[in-house]
């Protein structure tokens, strides 16, 4: 958020970087970056701007009609007020003229969870006469990072999302030994009463698949068609929570009903091992202060599958960035196949690590884990992570 307090550091990044401000735009909740920075509360139904210079205070470029939003805006900084089209351009004028901004904003959507800014209000704010520049190393540094309590947090979130994994795997096997086997969707419901005894919270429900089903990676199990778990399935259980405005815990994990074919453990073999590729880079770059950026850890992962004969079936990014905020972040992805994502992993950022391989009508499997890049090594979540396929 931003504050009197945090404005100085990021005025020293703007200086570093010879960018002369950061203009952030939202309206109605289109760029979740300045609403989560602005911290403003209720719905804003105009369009707000807020200037953050590199030297100087910050502007609030506000509607007449919306100001009760605005309550936590410092007194000493300022606030420029507007009812009409006119007065806004004009406004914005007097502020960005002739200036280098940075604004949500990736050439070429390169990175869309990045391009927030719709495209007629860059073309209002060069027509104001600025000139624009992502904002992008600025999400990272300080909308994207964790603080420590946060990453320990998300630590202990970690233990209890791997505890019910590894709990949910013996509940199916226990009940496919019996006459009326566990379907998906009341493994998934297990699950979802589980977190919440431990007082966990969560976006969407946990995925669960056995074979073709896990081909699939956002299948969802149904309650009105059920399929149940059964010897000799695959089964993948992909599950997500974190304490009360804590960081996400991400996991996906993997497993046979009784003992597996050759072709599972072919394949979770190769997954796991794109996987282990991604953590090794990291482990072996990060301590030596190297640049590391998103789409080489990607890579790192990806040419293992397609080394092994399962490119093609690799059919997402190796990663997502998990931020204070969502679980889907805007700092750097793990990713150069769905976006090109050039942004370096700094300290202070967390992410997946999640390759996966799909064969539709057949298989599919994916192994997560979550990291974060610490001074100087790189922390994998959960500790005790997942190496040999489960066998139930």
């Amino acid at each position: 958020m931003l504050t009197p307090e945090t404005l100085p550091e990021l005025q020293r990044a703007l200086a570093a970087a010879n960018i002369d401000g950061w203009l952030l735009f939202d309206f109605q909740g289109v760029n979740p970056i300045a609403s989560g920075a602005l911290a403003l509360e209720g719905f804003v139904t105009r369009r707000v701007f807020a200037w953050i210079p590199r030297e100087g205070v910050p502007v609030a470029v506000t509607h007449d009609i919306e100001q009760g939003p605005w309550h936590r805006w410092p007194k000493q900084w300022k606030r420029e007020r507007y009812s009409s089209w006119k007065v806004l351009e004009r406004t914005l004028a007097s502020i960005v003229k002739g200036k280098r901004v940075a604004m949500e904003y990736s050439p070429g959507d390169a990175v869309p969870y990045l391009d927030r800014v719709p495209g007629g209000v860059l073309e209002m704010v060069r027509a104001a006469g600025a000139e624009i520049v992502s904002s992008g190393t600025l999400v990272s540094r300080f909308y994207a990072m964790w603080t420590d309590v946060q990453l320990a947090s998300h630590k202990r979130a970690a233990r209890v999302v791997a505890a019910t994994a590894r709990a949910a795997f013996e509940e199916a096997g226990k009940r496919s030994r019996a006459n009326d086997p566990i379907t998906e969707y009341e493994l998934q419901q297990w699950i979802v009463k589980r977190f919440g005894d431990a007082g966990l919270e969560f976006e969407h429900e946990p995925i669960v698949a056995v074979n073709e089903h896990a081909a699939n990676p956002h299948y969802e199990p149904s309650k009105d068609n059920p399929r149940s778990i059964r010897r000799g399935d695959l089964l993948l259980i992909d599950l997500w929570a974190r304490e009360h405005e804590g960081i996400y815990a991400d996991q996906t994990w993997m497993g046979s009903i009784g003992e597996p074919t050759p072709r599972m453990v072919e394949v979770w073999t190769a997954v796991r091992d794109a996987r282990d590729a991604a953590i090794a880079l990291l482990r072996e770059k990060i301590p030596t202060g190297a640049t590391v950026r998103g789409a080489e850890v990607d890579d790192a992962a990806r040419n293992v599958l397609t080394a092994r004969g399962f490119g093609e079936q690799f059919v997402h990014r190796t990663g997502h960035s998990i931020d204070s905020r969502q679980l889907h972040g805007s700092g750097p992805h793990i990713d150069n196949f769905e976006s090109r994502e050039v942004r370096e992993l700094i300290p202070g950022l967390g992410f997946s690590i999640e390759p996966g391989a799909y064969l539709s009508g057949e298989l599919g499997v994916r192994a997560e884990v979550n990291a974060f890049i610490a001074p100087g090594e790189v922390i994998i979540t959960p500790e005790d992570y997942q190496h040999d396929l489960i066998v139930v």
